[in-house]
């Protein structure tokens, strides 16, 4: 098989559609004559002779369009309200990947547990059932609603992330706020159209306490960054530490 079979065959054998990071942990390199596969697969889904591109970081067969999964890619028009909650959860389920490959342990709240990501639930994926309990009930009634919370080995929280697909910006930053005096760095996940919007709302004297703590990632550089969290996790497998 040449390399372009060999990542259509991996695709075909999981429902006909991939993260590039699942690619890359999956598609069988060993004979490939390069020594930069993970490039090869990056090229070779953007050739749309087989591929089309559905979200960032996410391929699927051109074969399989009318038969993937509703949350991936509905073959019918569905209504705004859904397309947003499976975008949202679709970013969701990349920010938990990033952090189980990280050794971070990985909650969303309760209420999104059964949301989808692929053609897993959330709670699939997360490695946390219940909420760490590390501060008092007022501020975890902020915590606990947060997009992904990623948790330390001391099951304190190290990192906080809020996916703003439509939603108010301002909301998830009241949040941070509240979860100042925590050890932790804020991120918004959002498109990069409202970037903008964002820088407006952080210069607001309201959020002085976490301006320098809170950083805006957009959902391409998002998608890079889950892309190579699995690269660099598929090569360390290839030291012994």
């Amino acid at each position: 098989m040449n390399q372009h079979e060999f990542v259509i065959k991996t695709m075909e054998e999981y429902g006909g559609y991939a993260t590039l990071g699942f690619l890359n942990q999956n598609v069988d390199v060993s004979n490939w004559k390069t020594k930069t596969p993970f490039a090869s697969i990056r090229r070779i889904v953007q050739d749309e002779r087989f591929f089309f591109k559905i979200r960032p970081g996410l391929w699927a067969l051109k074969t399989y369009k009318n038969k993937l999964p509703v949350n991936v890619f509905p073959a019918e028009k569905i209504s705004k309200i859904k397309q947003e909650e499976f975008n949202h959860s679709y970013y969701q389920g990349l920010l938990v990947e990033i952090g189980n490959l990280k050794k971070q342990e990985t909650f969303v709240p309760y209420q999104d547990k059964n949301k989808k990501y692929l053609e897993k639930s959330l709670s699939e994926i997360t490695t946390i059932e219940k909420f760490y309990e590390f501060t008092h009930k007022n501020l975890l009634r902020h915590a606990i609603t947060i997009d992904v919370s990623w948790f330390n080995k001391r099951k304190m929280p190290s990192y906080f992330f809020e996916v703003e697909h439509s939603t108010d910006i301002k909301n998830s930053l009241n949040k941070f706020v509240e979860l100042q005096d925590f050890y932790t760095k804020f991120y918004i996940v959002a498109d990069i159209a409202r970037k903008r919007e964002y820088d407006d709302k952080l210069e607001s004297s309201a959020f002085n306490s976490v301006q320098s703590r809170v950083d805006f990632i957009d959902y391409e550089s998002l998608s890079n960054w889950h892309t190579k969290s699995f690269e660099v996790y598929e090569l360390e497998n290839n030291f012994r530490f």
